[in-house]
């Protein structure tokens, strides 16, 4: 079911039109769904959405791992890709914090291009939060039966505040309940590098998180990183859980039928 939306007179004015999404890396290589729903959303919002072919990793994996000469080098071609757009759209909260809150940073030593990056760190969001906060959807016309809980991934809920935001979308959706983990804010352990680094300390994190959502009762996991929901996926599926893994785009864009993360394909050998 495609979403509808309801833009209110709080939108911003004008909100903006001619939005570019930042695919993500894990999105494009994964869950290419994840992106089709976040076009979705974005369309039935009003917006005109490009994906530039030019764009590439937001630089997160050499940031992290103190290759500054690589990230800046990646944040240039990052800059150039996502010229000239309203607004640049991640459906994750870990990008968009990327380009929001740490690249400026690389450019200390070169005011022309710390202006240029702060241009597009204005312009940057994480998808839910740009739906609700920017334009100001209420509500999607989804339906999904049955019980989900929510995981706040740490970026999106540290880095950018998102929140309340998916909840309130959430809410709107038809036949969905939201049941809420005890800790839904602790870390599921992937980071990232962080998984590969300290693979012992990141499974006990996920082991302790698996627990807290097979707790709640929910038979679908939903989060709005995928890196997070991989990680947290791969170890249900390991435990023997029946509890299903998606991206929340998916669910608020009436695409809840498609395979969970981790199931094999409709008709794949």
């Amino acid at each position: 079911m495609v979403p509808s939306v309801s833009n209110s007179s709080e939108n911003l004015h004008p909100p903006p039109r001619r939005v570019a999404l930042f695919v993500t890396c894990l999105v494009d290589l994964f869950r290419p769904a994840v992106g089709f729903a976040a076009i979705k959303l974005l369309e039935e919002a009003g917006c005109t959405v490009e994906v530039p072919p030019l764009q590439v990793c937001c630089g997160q994996p050499a940031y992290n791992t103190g290759d500054r000469a690589t990230t800046r080098a990646i944040a240039m071609q990052v800059m150039d890709a996502f010229e000239g757009y309203d607004a640049v759209v991640a459906p994750s909260g870990s990008c968009g914090g990327m380009l929001s809150h740490h690249y400026p940073g690389l450019f200390d030593d070169d005011p022309a291009l710390k202006a240029r990056a702060e241009n597009l760190a204005g312009r940057s969001y994480e998808l839910i939060s740009f739906l609700v906060d920017v334009l100001g959807v209420k509500k999607v016309a989804a339906h999904y039966d049955g019980a989900v809980t929510y995981h706040d991934s740490c970026s999106g809920l540290r880095e950018l505040g998102v929140k309340e935001q998916p909840r309130q979308l959430l809410g709107s959706v038809q036949g969905l309940e939201l049941r809420e983990m005890k800790t839904p804010e602790v870390c599921c352990g992937f980071g990232g590098t962080f998984c590969v680094k300290y693979p012992e300390i990141s499974n006990a994190m996920v082991g302790e998180k698996s627990a807290d959502i097979t707790a709640s009762g929910a038979g679908t996991l939903l989060a709005g990183d995928l890196g997070c929901l991989m990680n947290m996926a791969g170890k249900l599926q390991r435990e023997g859980s029946a509890v299903r893994v998606r991206h929340v785009a998916e669910v608020l864009a009436g695409m809840g039928d498609l395979p969970a993360i981790g199931e094999p394909e409709t008709g794949a050998r």
